[in-house]
């Protein structure tokens, strides 16, 4: 049952859910208005000889390839990889100028551009240079390997006052600043640039966590409402429903129907409910519960709501910058447990910012981690509030960066695993979203974009294959492609070669602070782990190739 919160008297009907939020409250124009080449009657997008390795690795030097070989011969060591953590710790505490200097002669100077935007300049110059673009991608991550490991945080069932410290408040106001940087970069450098952020650098993890469970129990009160099951919750549905939960007279919950049903059609949809209730409207609606339950206990105290706006805030000044300056701002994913969070944060800057009335294409991109056994479900719920609330929608597909911690916390806490069995099931997934999008985009009246963050090369083949069957030009916006830095150089510098739009992933900042983000993304994702062994020979047999041609024994 749900639960009962100390009242606060019945709040007026205006005051119960966030939707007046105007959009005209924050008026921008699209600096940059490209022309469009996306469906073309006679459109032929050529496949990419991805085995030529000469063109490849031309923009690399020698000592470029051999740093890389040696790095990813590194990762090729499961001891390292599994164990690289608690190594570098040890590491630190014998020498951080020595270990900071071996790192950056292997993995950190192969997998990060530069410790800040002044030093990675060259390294944007010789992607450019090959036809590929940037991301910028400030990688700091909260945990200094450098310094020894903070005390376990409080449970949550301490008092909330001591539950979130201010300094950390303090650090992402910091983060702010420079993700506003990052922006600025991106746009003194191209007009076509993305900026990534992470949610986690805006707002305490802690409290996305809560956020999360609020909107989790939100939906569940849907599901509730909706005897069903199909998707609408109708008048007499809801009035039955919320009195069974719920002190209020009907006069009242007539009027909280009527928000959430502004035009009159008699029935609330998943869609529209998802989008108009907020977490921070949750204290206000669970101060008539009858009971105590799992609404009311993941209902956002007080502080926790002057926390979740003040995140809100950091989240619109990015969003509008990137508006501002014509720069794209991809958020990425997190664990599941902060994803909900983000997500809402996401959808509540789509509106505003992607929306028609204001720009021709979309400014914010979501994530979706396609290794996730309902990223097709919400992929499509999400291009559906696209449609319903017209905005233009941005998104980044990935197969996904926490696969083994997913699973473990799910082993933990007694729940199914929320990501996929086996990797054909991710491949499976993967491909039908980048299908999906492509296709819906050739019926949309809105702009769609989507990046594919892939470093599978059938993955890229079959959005090539998709691409033709829905006549949409590699030059279009429509879709770029984009690697990690570092990492399969042969499918980006390929792709930029014959035209498509292609980015590299740069993580910056110090050695210090990237390091725990480059680690995890090593531990983390075993099947990248796995696959350097194929790239790793691409690049020795480039090496072998220049070392013969130096001594004649090779064109």
């Amino acid at each position: 049952m749900l639960s009962h919160a100390i009242r606060h008297g019945r709040p007026q009907v205006s005051r119960f859910l966030h939707v007046t939020r105007s959009l005209s409250a924050v008026p921008f124009e699209s600096p940059h208005t490209a022309g469009d080449v996306s469906k073309s009657s006679e459109t032929t997008n050529p496949v990419p000889n991805f085995n030529d390795t000469k063109a490849a690795y031309e923009p690399k030097s020698t000592a470029e390839l051999l740093r890389a070989a040696v790095s990813l011969q590194l990762c090729k060591i499961p001891f390292l990889v599994t164990n690289a953590e608690p190594l570098l710790r040890a590491g630190y505490r014998v020498s951080s100028t020595l270990t900071n200097a071996f790192l950056k002669q292997t993995l950190y100077g192969h997998f990060c551009a530069g410790e800040d935007q002044a030093r990675i300049q060259p390294v944007i110059k010789k992607l450019h240079d090959s036809g590929v673009g940037n991301i910028l991608d400030y990688a700091a991550e909260s945990d200094d390997l450098s310094t020894p490991p903070a005390a376990h945080a409080m449970p949550i069932q301490s008092s909330v006052a001591r539950e979130y410290d201010y300094e950390s408040e303090a650090k992402c106001d910091q983060h702010l600043e420079t993700f506003m940087q990052c922006i600025n970069d991106v746009a003194a450098g191209s007009k076509d640039g993305y900026a990534a952020v992470k949610v986690t650098a805006l707002g305490n993890p802690k409290l996305l966590s809560r956020m999360s469970q609020a909107i989790n129990e939100a939906k569940r009160l849907f599901q509730m409402f909706d005897k069903n099951g199909d998707g609408f919750v109708s008048r007499d549905e809801f009035k039955r429903s919320y009195k069974r939960f719920f002190y209020d007279d009907d006069e009242t919950i007539q009027q909280i129907f009527e928000e959430f049903d502004p035009d009159h059609t008699g029935q609330i949809d998943y869609i529209s409910w998802s989008m108009m209730l907020d977490p921070k409207d949750l204290p206000k609606i669970t101060a008539t519960c009858r009971d105590v339950g799992p609404l009311a206990m993941a209902t956002p105290t007080n502080e926790e709501i002057e926390l979740i706006e003040a995140m809100y805030n950091r989240g619109h000044i990015l969003a509008q910058k990137a508006a501002d300056v014509g720069t794209r701002l991809l958020i990425d994913a997190e664990q599941v447990r902060y994803q909900p969070a983000i997500d809402k944060l996401v959808l509540d800057l789509q509106r505003i910012f992607n929306s028609g009335e204001h720009v021709d294409r979309p400014v914010i991109y979501n994530t979706y981690q396609c290794y996730l056994k309902d990223a097709l479900e919400r992929l499509h719920e999400d291009v559906k509030r696209s449609e319903l609330f017209g905005f233009h929608f941005g998104a980044k597909l990935v197969r996904g960066a926490y696969m083994e911690s997913e699973r473990e916390l799910a082993v933990k806490e007694g729940f199914p695993s929320p990501v996929h069995d086996s990797i054909e099931d991710t491949h499976k997934s993967y491909n039908e979203a980048v299908d999906f999008l492509l296709k819906h985009s050739s019926t949309s009246d809105k702009r769609v974009e989507l990046m594919c963050a892939t470093h599978n090369q059938e993955s890229i083949e079959k959005a090539i294959d998709a691409m033709n069957r829905y006549k949409i030009d590699r030059k279009s916006s429509t879709i770029c492609f984009a690697q990690l830095y570092g990492m399969y150089d042969h499918l980006s510098f390929n792709l930029g070669r014959f035209g498509y739009r292609a980015y590299k992933y740069l993580p910056y900042g110090e050695v210090n602070e990237v390091m725990p983000y480059l680690l995890r993304r090593a531990n983390e994702n075993s099947a990248i782990v796995g696959a350097t062994a194929s790239e790793l020979a691409m690049i020795q047999g480039e090496i072998g190739r220049r070392m013969k041609s130096k001594i004649g024994l090779a064109a």
